[in-house]
């Protein structure tokens, strides 16, 4: 009867510590899919916008940027466990005396979980690099967007120099100007025919190469959208019953039939962006950095700038995304939601300017051992 209860006793103290190993397992492998997809995920999004955020503060301070990119993320899992029973029983071990019996069990149960995340980080330097930062954006990936639903004013004011000969405003230090008095009307008009679906893109085959061309919808349209239209082509120099244009790069157009873009490099976006920030008033005494230029008497929105950047020696309490330097905090606030908006359409034009190695997204591999 001894034996019998001895053996339920037993089964009842290995029962805890298993259930927890086998809960255990079960969270290695498929179970941690979930997790650290969206951890990894989420880590990286930061991590590129605090980089971002970084190199458009650099500039306005005439520092170096500095990209590196993420190319691979490998997590390995290990769990090792072990259970481990001490039974004793005895009998007879005094003589004449009468028989005792002892009994002892000792149960115990360890375990070894180890997470060893590998992050492969690859500098963007070299020639290919620096190309695809200086060179311009084709202007047919800047109307795919447009095309996409991103608004032509704000793609255009921020991703181009001039249009057919009207130019942009730039905020550089080595190059500040004010826009053509044409520049932000013709925004204000292109946005407006975005809208009504008046204007579109599109690709043809003419040749051995894709021409690029820009519509504009001639009938069926209400007298507004028509007085646009003639808007655009008399500030723009095109023929006046011009109904589609091709599209090209450069300042100024060959005939009246063409919309030539004269676009920015990803590294001039930058340096508007970064000509723009909110730097403190020591930095600008002490000259580490040049002063913004004093605003105009008939400034408008469009002279406003398309990222704020603050800047404080205190950590925000409310922040996009926020980073130190020079022994000051930058931020964007995360009430701004324009701001926000811009600042993320960069990673589309990062990659639209084809910078760094080849396209290669990163990947989280997770072995379960």
């Amino acid at each position: 009867m001894l034996q019998v209860n001895f053996g339920k006793s037993l089964r009842l103290a290995l029962l805890p510590p298993i259930l927890v190993l086998l809960s255990a397992c079960a969270s290695i492998g498929a179970g941690s899919v979930n997790r650290d997809r969206l951890d990894y995920a989420e880590a990286l999004a930061t991590s590129w916008k605090e980089q971002m955020l970084l190199n458009i503060v650099k500039l306005r301070y005439a520092d170096t940027p500095m990209f590196l990119d993420v190319s691979s993320v490998i997590s390995s899992y290990q769990l090792q466990s072990q259970v481990s029973l001490l039974g004793t029983v005895s009998t007879g071990l005094t003589p004449n005396l009468p028989d005792t019996w002892g009994r002892g069990t000792t149960v115990g149960a360890t375990g070894f979980y180890t997470d060893r995340p590998t992050i492969s980080y690859t500098p963007l330097q070299g020639d290919k690099f620096i190309r695809g930062l200086l060179r311009p954006m084709a202007p047919a990936a800047l109307f795919q967007l447009v095309q996409a639903g991103y608004p032509v004013d704000l793609v255009l004011q921020l991703a181009t120099r001039a249009i057919n000969g009207v130019y942009n405003r730039s905020s550089r230090a080595m190059g500040s100007r004010d826009a053509d008095p044409a520049f932000y009307p013709l925004l204000d008009v292109l946005r407006r025919l975005q809208l009504s679906e008046a204007i579109g893109f599109r690709l043809e085959k003419r040749g051995p190469e894709e021409t690029s061309l820009i519509t504009i919808r001639g009938e069926k349209v209400t007298p507004a959208v028509e007085q646009d239209s003639r808007f655009i082509r008399t500030a723009l120099g095109l023929q006046p019953d011009a109904r589609e244009l091709i599209l090209t790069f450069g300042a100024v157009p060959r005939n009246d039939r063409e919309l030539a873009v004269l676009t920015r490099s990803m590294l001039e976006i930058l340096l508007e962006l970064g000509a723009q920030v909110e730097a403190p008033i020591t930095d600008i005494e002490n000259g580490r950095t040049l002063p913004l230029p004093p605003p105009r008497p008939d400034s408008g929105p469009r002279d406003q700038p398309l990222v704020k950047i603050h800047s404080s020696a205190e950590p925000p309490s409310d922040a996009f995304v926020a980073v130190r330097y020079s022994k000051h905090w930058f931020w964007i606030d995360n009430r701004d939601f324009r701001s926000k908006g811009i600042f993320t359409f960069l990673l589309l034009l990062t990659s639209l300017a084809e910078t760094g190695v080849a396209p290669q997204a990163p990947v989280i591999t997770v072995p379960a051992n």
